[in-house]
């Protein structure tokens, strides 16, 4: 049993209002919570907020709701791990499905693969699965060269190593892991590989302007 929850709330820092920005002639909330009621295997919805316009939304489309105090909202007065806590403890379900409405270019298709793949890799002894965008580039700190040496030693892109950048478009875990936890997975993820356009995240205007621009797009 696959419940999807997804988190929304009324501030933004860099993006005013952006879990219910425009998008594709919807909303983002609303068009995911489309999305999500495309996957089979997921037998429930959940909209998690403290905003009363996104609770509405949710309830027009259908879906379950959970409304979530300040603190748990606020991004300060409770820590990260503590609202995954407190929403996973506030619904059913045997598995979760965290997923952002951010992420819209997430489709159900992948949602579907991913729940399949979770299932056959919790048997292989990881704990839940995180979706991930692999990437090859020359990387720096404040000391120099990450993954690579100058000079001489300079080697193609193609031959750096993978690192992962987590994407937050899909996270699956037991519920009662993710409340032990305190976190939406665990220290064993199976790295789930997204595609460029699938590991768009919203985080301020540039990045809705992207998606916008990629949605009619496919691989």
């Amino acid at each position: 049993m696959f419940t999807a929850i997804i988190p929304v709330r009324k501030g933004s820092r860099r993006l005013q209002d952006k879990n219910i920005a425009p998008f594709a002639g919807k909303t983002l909330l609303t068009y995911k919570i489309d999305q999500l009621k495309e996957v089979p295997a997921i037998t429930s919805i959940v909209v998690s907020s403290d905003s009363e316009e996104m609770l509405e939304m949710a309830a027009k489309r259908g879906v379950e709701t959970h409304r979530r105090a300040e603190e748990y909202c606020d991004e300060k007065t409770q820590p990260f791990g503590a609202v995954v806590a407190h929403i996973c403890e506030n619904i059913s379900g045997e598995h979760v499905v965290w997923a952002t409405c951010t992420s819209p270019l997430v489709e159900p298709v992948d949602y579907a693969d991913a729940i399949r793949v979770y299932g056959e890799k919790l048997s292989e002894g990881y704990d839940s699965l995180m979706s991930v965008e692999p990437f090859q580039r020359y990387m720096w700190t404040e000391d120099g060269p990450l993954n690579y040496e100058l000079g001489i030693k300079h080697v193609p892109s193609q031959q750096l190593p993978v690192y992962y950048r987590v994407t937050d478009g899909i996270l699956i875990a037991p519920r009662t892991q993710m409340i032990e936890w305190k976190y939406f997975h665990g220290p064993r993820p199976f790295k789930y590989p997204m595609s460029k356009r699938a590991s768009i995240d919203i985080d301020d205007r540039f990045d809705l302007a992207c998606a916008r621009a990629w949605v009619e797009l496919r691989d």
